[in-house]
């Protein structure tokens, strides 16, 4: 008797739930992301996905990051913050988190891009390995190259990704093209970079394109733009010994 009291009182409960309530398994992926307070917010601003933000260790203030670059936004999406973020502390430097944020974003970036779309200089086992945005017109740029052969006698490789800062349809545009499709990529960015001319070329893998677009996500503004192992952005030449003392100290910090 008991047991079919309970039995009726249980289905009477059921039909008391509402539809797509916790009864419907289906429903629950669509609850536990409604309860993720970022799909509201990303729905308050065009062209933002949920994962594009992130908390921040500020109460009600959250990372928005577009490529590597990143600004902050209040929960209720009123208000939006350019500019660093430091964390206070007791030391006597106050950490970047907004730094970090960037270099680890650009390392990701960097990371996605396969080494057979770069021109690179230097062996594997290279102590270090910076990547460069360059543009095969650009003087410094030209000064960096004619100094390889002493980056990598100091351990650091050098990998290209092209960044013609003209931009698309110019001449430095064509130039990059003939110089990523060249059979022999080395050798025809270095005649480049002695304003020798380089025999016209195309390949249906062209990625001057897609590394032009990845430096203005990673905030190149020119060249030679380098970004070094930990995701810092160095805009400009810096000589063989100087760059290798920027990368020791940075190293010594980590």
């Amino acid at each position: 008797m008991k047991k079919t009291v309970f039995l009726v009182l249980a289905s009477l409960l059921l039909l008391q739930l509402p539809a797509g309530s916790a009864a419907d398994k289906s429903a629950a992926p669509a609850l536990l992301q409604k309860a993720d307070p970022r799909v509201e917010l990303a729905a308050k601003m065009p062209g933002t996905k949920p994962e594009d933000l992130r908390a921040t260790p500020v109460p009600g203030l959250y990372e928005l990051t577009r490529g590597a670059e990143v600004s902050y936004v209040s929960a209720d999406g009123k208000y939006v913050l350019t500019g660093d973020l430091f964390k206070v502390t007791e030391a006597a430097d106050f950490p970047n988190l907004t730094e970090t944020r960037r270099r680890e974003l650009r390392t990701r970036l960097i990371g996605d891009v396969p080494e057979s779309d770069m021109i690179v200089y230097g062996p594997k086992d290279s102590r270090y390995t910076i990547t460069v945005f360059t543009d095969v017109d650009c003087a410094w740029c030209r000064r960096l190259h004619s100094q390889i052969a002493d980056y990598n006698r100091l351990g650091v490789r050098v990998r290209y990704l092209a960044w013609p800062r003209s931009g698309p349809a110019t001449e430095s545009w064509v130039r990059a093209e003939n110089v990523w499709c060249a059979a022999n990529k080395t050798d025809a960015l270095s005649r480049a970079k002695r304003g020798e001319a380089v025999k016209a070329a195309s390949c249906s893998a062209n990625p001057v394109q897609r590394e032009w677009d990845l430096g203005r996500e990673l905030g190149i503004r020119g060249t030679p733009g380098l970004i070094l192992p930990d995701g810092e952005l160095v805009p400009g030449y810096l000589p063989p010994a100087d760059l290798l003392k920027h990368l020791q100290a940075a190293n010594a910090t980590r």
